[in-house]
């Protein structure tokens, strides 16, 4: 299934993507996506449902972030050798951990807004793993069965607060806007396989990004199960395993956002997202 949330930021209704492409209303089903949603049994009630029971949504209604509630952001760094590269850093032995703050969190379409003292905004597309099942020192080989779905996250990045600002790279990562996730939950069995996906990123319509997630470092299992070590990863949460190479930074000399800059990604059977980047304004 494609679960997506739709509807103007903070009153979006659940729903789901159908066979052909059309947007299907679920209210009548559930109240909204939700980490009460995501075990397998939940999933399993909601695949049984037929979409051409289910009205239509006309129009082209805004996405949001296809989760409500979500816990926490967890991020993968430099789990793509090339991108290790390309940063001037050495690969590392284990995952690089960091979080994203919730207030990131943003539509898959929404404007992404470029923070005060910005001078380093860079893009990293990258693929969003979706936990369903508390995992609490879960081995590899159980990892997966604990994802209820994927989904695409464009790590937003300030480059100059992350690395030139002293202490972690978190206050880099987690400004507003910073979080764009969506436009789908894909479960997790539609996603066969997610160490073959491609990805992609395009700024102003040139190809900045092209990778496939075979070439990471740490896969998706070993990462839930690392991960779980750590920190206990409850339904909901949401991981962002990291980015290929082809990112601002790394280009020569770098290529950092501006207002007006347009970013337009993509994962296989992910869907797509696209955002315009917009100086800071005061929220109301």
């Amino acid at each position: 299934m494609k679960l997506v949330r739709y509807g103007r930021p903070g009153n979006e209704k659940p729903g789901l993507i159908d066979a052909d492409g059309k947007l299907r209303d679920l209210s009548s089903i559930i109240d909204d996506i939700a980490p009460a949603q995501l075990s397998d049994k939940s999933l399993a009630k909601l695949s049984r449902i037929k979409p051409a029971n289910l009205p239509v949504v006309r129009g082209k209604p805004r996405f949001g972030v296809p989760l409500a509630g979500i816990g926490k952001i967890v991020a993968i760094g430099l789990n793509y050798a090339d991108h290790a590269a390309e940063a001037g850093l050495r690969v590392p032995t284990e995952p690089i951990i960091f979080m994203k703050a919730i207030t990131c969190l943003n539509g898959p379409n929404d404007d992404v807004m470029l923070p005060k003292e910005v001078t380093k905004a860079d893009w990293e597309v990258e693929l969003g793993v979706v936990i369903g099942t508390k995992a609490q020192y879960v081995s590899e080989r159980q990892a997966l069965s604990h994802v209820a779905g994927y989904c695409i996250v464009n790590d937003v990045s300030e480059r100059a607060f992350q690395t030139e600002r002293g202490g972690t790279w978190d206050k880099g990562k987690g400004c507003d806007t910073f979080g764009p996730v969506g436009p789908w939950l894909v479960t997790r069995d539609e996603i066969s396989n997610p160490q073959r996906l491609n990805l992609w990123l395009d700024l102003n319509g040139e190809r900045c990004q092209t990778g496939n997630t075979r070439t990471m470092i740490f896969s998706v299992a070993k990462i839930v199960s690392y991960v779980s070590r750590f920190m206990t990863l409850m339904p909901g949460d949401v991981i962002a395993t990291g980015t290929p190479p082809g990112v601002g930074m790394g280009m020569k000399p770098p290529r950092f956002l501006e207002a007006g800059d347009e970013m337009r990604l993509g994962i296989d059977g992910l869907g797509e997202q696209h955002q315009r980047v917009v100086a800071y304004r005061k929220a109301r």
